[in-house]
């Protein structure tokens, strides 16, 4: 990975060709063909071309500090807009917060998931559409022609999260309305066309189905295994697979692809939970690159997230988990380890959220990565932390515990409690998380159990929003004087049905260049 920016790679030449500038927008035809017969002479210039893609997902894209590849999905679109992610002093990004952009089709908070995957899906393709023809073995085509499979699959159930219904309200996946339920399905054959209709959910999804399916032939028959842990493999596939089965209510799919993609993943350690999230471990399946040599500086997940990060929104505007579900975690859960307990500081400002400069400073010495001008809030998150300088650190993409979830909701939703909780009591009691659980609950109250463990687990990782959104349930948060920790500005509720029913318009550039609209 260390030699991707070196490299003259197809994402970087598809990026210009997928930029956002009106007359280009979506310009799927090449302009540099010599340059893609170069990549493609080949399956070393190919696989140059996958690196390239594992690094278009942290890369900073359109010269703005919130549009760092898959980072900022995390960050902005999957936790800001959430119910238990809380930036209380941030009140001049309320706006963002309640997702008020949604149904507005200028936003540039609307338009980034859009560009960003359709980045991913234009390299996709025209790498499945020469690859083909690189000289090597076949082993070594089918593996890469795999995981650009995946790439492609990801990428485009991803964008279904944000530009379609929820499942329930998709008339079981079959509607579509221009212009605020649905997607350009682009492809191998259809790339060289601009103008073309939105298609439905369903529709999307029998491709990235079909995608997967054909990903997971190629990577047992090439016979081949990834490096590294930026590179998609099988598990990976089923992995992708699993999320987009579960969002689709596929609760088959979901739990026999769930198990397969953490086969030899165990679940991480006590010390590695704590050890914040910025490397890889044993239950990583999928993560992108964070190391020192390809610094995102002040854009990255990191920069955003870790409580250490030296960077002004870390230092003055201090991530928390709501102070609602803090509450609900056990004492006898580690992970309740990794946010800060009120019980043990003074009063904290209940506007702002921000302790005193006593409690300030003794936070401080107990987590000295931090520096002077960290300023400390009620619940404080203590989750994430730099791998180096800054904003550094690789960023997970799937991990154990989200297949061992996925499995558990989808056990549940098929009538096989036991399973379901067996699936808990494993992720929860038998990995030390906390050895005082037991899980007993049954009907509906084992479905809000697994959503709490779902919420704690995953705090951070970019899942909040989102899965409010396919659960279809309102979003509620309480303010400090309701005994939350949310600015007044953000302390909402959300029904169902707001903005669009939580979803986000085509953006106004694709309409403006796409006349098939």
């Amino acid at each position: 990975m260390k030699s991707i920016i070196k490299l003259v790679t197809l994402s970087f030449i598809a990026t210009l060709l997928f930029a956002s500038c009106n007359d280009d927008y979506m310009d799927t035809t090449p302009t540099r063909s010599t340059d893609y017969e170069t990549i493609f002479h080949d399956t070393k210039g190919a696989k140059m071309a996958i690196n390239g893609m594992a690094r278009l997902m942290v890369n900073q894209l359109h010269s703005t500090q919130t549009s760092c590849g898959e980072g900022t999905i995390k960050f902005l679109h999957g936790e800001y807009t959430g119910e238990h992610f809380s930036r209380p002093r941030l009140t001049g990004w309320y706006t963002v917060m309640n997702a008020t952009f949604m149904d507005s089709n200028t936003s540039y908070y609307d338009r980034y998931p859009w560009s960003y995957y359709y980045m991913l899906i234009g390299n996709a393709n025209l790498f499945l559409a020469n690859i083909d023809k690189a000289e090597g073995t076949d082993a070594e085509r089918q593996f890469l022609k795999a995981q650009a499979l995946t790439y492609r699959a990801f990428a485009y159930s991803q964008l279904i999260n944000f530009y379609c219904y929820r499942w329930d309200d998709n008339n079981n996946g079959t509607a579509v309305e221009y212009p605020k339920n649905g997607l350009v399905l682009r492809t191998v054959e259809n790339m060289d066309e601009r103008d073309l209709p939105l298609s439905s959910a369903g529709e999307v999804y029998k491709l990235v189905y079909s995608d997967l399916d054909q990903a997971i032939s190629l990577f047992g028959s090439s016979g081949l295994k990834r490096d590294n842990v930026w590179e998609p493999n099988v598990n990976v596939a089923h992995a992708v697979y699993a999320r987009a089965a579960i969002t689709r209510k596929d609760y088959a799919t979901a739990a026999s692809n769930a198990a397969s993609a953490r086969a030899g993943f165990p679940l991480m350690s006590n010390a590695d939970y704590n050890a914040g999230f910025s490397k890889p471990n044993s239950e990583w399946i999928w993560g992108s690159y964070g190391g020192v040599d390809q610094p995102l500086y002040y854009y990255g997940f990191h920069s955003y997230m870790a409580y250490d990060a030296n960077t002004s929104i870390t230092r003055t505007y201090p991530v928390s988990m709501s102070k609602k579900l803090y509450e609900k975690i056990s004492d006898t859960d580690i992970r309740k380890g990794l946010f800060l307990n009120p019980a043990n500081y003074g009063t904290y400002s209940t506007s702002t959220g921000l302790y005193g400069a006593a409690d300030q400073k003794a936070v401080q010495a107990k987590y000295p990565t931090m520096v002077s001008t960290h300023t400390v809030t009620v619940c404080h998150s203590f989750k994430f932390s730099i791998g180096g300088e800054i904003g550094i650190g690789y960023i997970n993409h799937f991990r154990s515990s989200e297949m061992m979830l996925i499995e558990a909701e989808a056990k549940y939703f098929t009538g096989d409690e036991a399973g379901a909780q067996a699936l808990l009591n494993a992720l929860v009691r038998d990995s030390k998380r906390d050895e005082a659980y037991t899980c007993t609950a049954t009907g509906a109250d084992l479905f809000s159990e697994i959503k709490f463990y779902r919420a704690i687990e995953l705090w951070g990782e970019g899942f909040d929003w989102l899965d409010k959104k396919r659960w279809n349930e309102p979003l509620v948060r309480a303010s400090f004087a309701e005994g939350g920790n949310f600015a007044t500005q953000m302390a909402v509720t959300l029904p169902v049905e707001y903005k669009n029913r939580w979803t986000y318009m085509t953006p106004l550039l694709e309409s403006e260049s796409n006349q098939g609209l």
